[in-house]
């Protein structure tokens, strides 16, 4: 048997009245529209410095359109890759440096396009906050539109969204799609690397934008470094958090003009896996990839991982790139031709391996030079 409570208390009767009466807003809820509309008021004239003769219209618009030149391609192919920048994240947010990661999310996407011969054509990116704050939206905003530039692509719109009780008020997180295109006659891939190819590398900017799970649990927790240290062990006079966000070096263009001058078989873009897990990626089932680590003396940011881990050989190599972002596999008479042009541009490149007879391995050889 359920009693009658009786009459409420003229104190909750009143406390629900005003909580009916009173008016609620989407900004009170913890999402600011006019701070959205700010954000994308401040990174107009960044976006603009990126754009090209394809696009259609500007900003604002509920889908963005691009006129594919048909003409220039025979049969064209799509390509299309989305990416993200990772726990990256973590040190620019914590140390209020946002201007450069957007150059790492570029450089994640348009790397991977290039692979297979294509030209990458647009980004759109996607930003997750627990709080808009427009200038540093705008900042974020501004390195991507500076790696679109460096890739050559436009930047024609995205999606900020405000998650508030989602994400903390200062929280983000990025990422994006591009698309490419290429003339199915010109895919670069497994089926044209062979016997006797040349094994050239570009050379990296430091960790670009893979294994910071491992940097991070390496450097600032297990040996409490500060992100304003400046380390003799790194050779330099920019501190840790100067080294550790080191924008990604963006290949696209210099992939683009190898193709032109040197007709390359495959990219390999060293990300996740490092250089076997990626190289193999692009090895037929008959050959081997052999790299020699005597060619080349990684920066020391690496061996600092290395060290302090300590982190085993296998285990840093298969995490991080140990200086090396992309490999490109050509005809030997090709690679005088190719480190010619990667010289032009000022991209630091050498000759890592070749590709014998094998099964399909990468087989990593000698020591790096101390």
């Amino acid at each position: 048997m359920i009693e009658n409570p009786g009459p409420p208390h003229p104190a909750a009767t009143a406390a629900v009245t005003s909580a009916a009466t009173a008016a609620v807003t989407y900004a009170a809820a913890g999402v600011d529209i006019a701070a959205g509309e700010r954000a994308v008021e401040l990174m107009g004239q960044a976006v603009r410095r990126t754009q090209r003769p394809e696009v259609v219209g500007g900003l604002g618009g509920f889908a963005s359109l691009f006129a594919l030149d048909l003409t220039r391609w025979r049969r064209p192919l799509l390509a299309c890759s989305t990416d993200g920048v990772g726990t990256k994240l973590a040190i620019a947010r914590e140390l209020g440096v946002h201007d450069t990661i957007g150059i790492d999310l570029v450089a994640m996407i348009v790397d991977d396009l290039v692979v297979c011969g294509a030209e990458p054509l647009f980004l759109q990116d996607y930003i997750a906050c627990g709080r808009v704050v427009p200038e540093r939206i705008a900042e974020i905003v501004a390195g991507i539109a500076e790696g679109c530039v460096q890739a050559g692509c436009a930047l024609v719109g995205g999606e900020t969204a405000e998650h508030a009780g989602l994400m903390a008020a200062d929280d983000y997180d990025l990422s994006g799609t591009g698309l490419g295109v290429v003339d199915a006659d010109a895919v670069l891939g497994k089926e044209l690397v062979r016997p006797g190819d040349v094994l050239l590398a570009l050379g990296s900017s430091g960790l670009h934008s893979n294994g910071f799970t491992l940097v991070r649990r390496v450097l600032l927790e297990m040996s409490r470094l500060s992100l304003d240290a400046v380390l003799p062990d790194l050779g330099n006079q920019v501190t840790l958090g100067t080294e550790l966000l080191t924008p990604t070096r963006i290949y696209a263009q210099d992939c683009l003009a190898l193709v032109a001058g040197a007709t390359p078989h495959a990219f390999a873009h060293i990300t996740g896996g490092g250089i076997a897990g990626n190289l193999a990626r692009v090895l037929p089932a008959n050959v081997d990839a052999v790299v020699d680590r005597s060619t080349w003396t990684p920066a020391p940011i690496f061996e600092l991982v290395a060290t302090l881990g300590p982190v085993a050989r296998p285990e840093l190599e298969r995490t991080l790139n140990v200086g090396v972002g992309m490999v490109a596999a050509l005809d030997p008479d090709r690679v005088d031709r190719a480190l010619a042009v990667l010289r032009e541009r000022g991209t630091p490149a050498w000759v890592m391996g070749e590709v014998t007879h094998g099964t399909g391995s990468v087989r990593m050889t000698g020591r790096h030079p101390s």
